[in-house]
């Protein structure tokens, strides 16, 4: 048995998992965000609810383990952040602890109980309020060891020129530092930056995406842009990856017509030619980083047996 957790800034999601078919989840509660001490005592809420000593516990985050120092990169919930989270929880919980990426617990599920099965390469690629990735190989993730891999939206690779016709487009700025990251152009607040900067006027992604749904041509141009700008990355990490499957989470996998043009741009673009969508809705539409991380625990304890 093994206790799993979602960490996100505002509550944490837990479940005990015995196997992959058998995860049951438990009531959320609030994420101590400040407090480390009151943190562990939020898990061990959970951990002492399970009724027995677990095997393992596993932690999906909405940030990053640095391979080189362990320490946690976690913006939105300062009592981890800079933390060698693992080590810290160790020590207080007195049980093994592994963590992992939110994006990367994402492609876990998704490669073990949804879109992605049945394929030896899977990309998980999250467009949401930001633009974000994961990579499994035989089951594997990439960054078993923590890591910046699969992190496709950063970088400073967005064309500055896209569409039919093309319109010329700004490096917009990014969190990260950079200018001219897909994750600037193409996240959901990136998609209502094209469509201002094209058109002048200020529309949620929501609006945009009803708006082209209903025909409407403004709408239209700026979707035909969103996609030209996006295709090609992605389509690089086809080619760099080999991944024949590629699930999409986050808010605008909700808009299946738009994961189909983005799916048709990218298979025209990639060196494979796939008879078949490759960029397709994911399956694991409930808790996918709480599955993720209940696979990635299952795994830590069938290793240490």
């Amino acid at each position: 048995m093994i206790v799993c957790f979602d960490i996100g800034g505002t509550a944490i999601k837990g479940a005990v998992a015995t196997n992959p078919d058998d995860i049951r989840q438990f009531p959320r509660v609030p994420t101590p965000a400040n407090d480390f001490d009151a943190f562990v005592a939020a898990l061990r809420t959970v951990i002492d609810a399970a009724g027995g000593r677990p095997d393992c516990i596993a932690l999906s985050i909405a940030g990053i383990i640095d391979p080189d120092t362990r320490r946690a990169v976690v913006a939105n919930i300062p009592c981890i952040h800079g933390r060698p989270l693992a080590a810290d929880l160790e020590a207080a919980l007195g049980l093994p602890v592994v963590v992992a990426n939110d994006a990367d617990c994402f492609v876990l599920a998704e490669a073990g109980l949804g879109a992605g099965r049945g394929h030896r390469v899977v990309f998980g690629v999250i467009l949401g309020t930001g633009v974000g990735g994961g990579l499994v190989i035989d089951g594997k993730l990439i960054n078993s060891d923590g890591g910046f891999a699969g992190e496709w939206g950063h970088g400073p690779v967005a064309a500055t020129e896209a569409g039919t016709p093309p319109v010329h487009l700004p490096r917009f700025s990014c969190g990260c530092g950079q200018k001219g990251c897909i994750d600037a152009t193409c996240s959901a607040r990136g998609l209502e930056k094209l469509h201002s900067h094209i058109h002048g006027v200020a529309l949620t992604s929501e609006e945009i995406i009803e708006a082209w749904s209903k025909g409407d041509g403004a709408a239209a141009r700026t979707i035909d842009v969103y996609v030209d700008v996006i295709a090609s990355p992605l389509a690089l990490v086809v080619n760099v990856t080999g991944a024949t499957i590629l699930p999409v989470g986050g808010g605008l996998s909700n808009a299946r017509g738009l994961l189909s043009a983005i799916d048709e741009a990218v298979r025209g673009r990639t060196l494979r030619r796939f008879p078949r969508p490759i960029v397709v809705p994911a399956e694991c539409r409930m808790e996918p980083g709480l599955i993720g991380a209940a696979l990635l625990g299952l795994e830590a304890a069938a290793a240490t047996r």
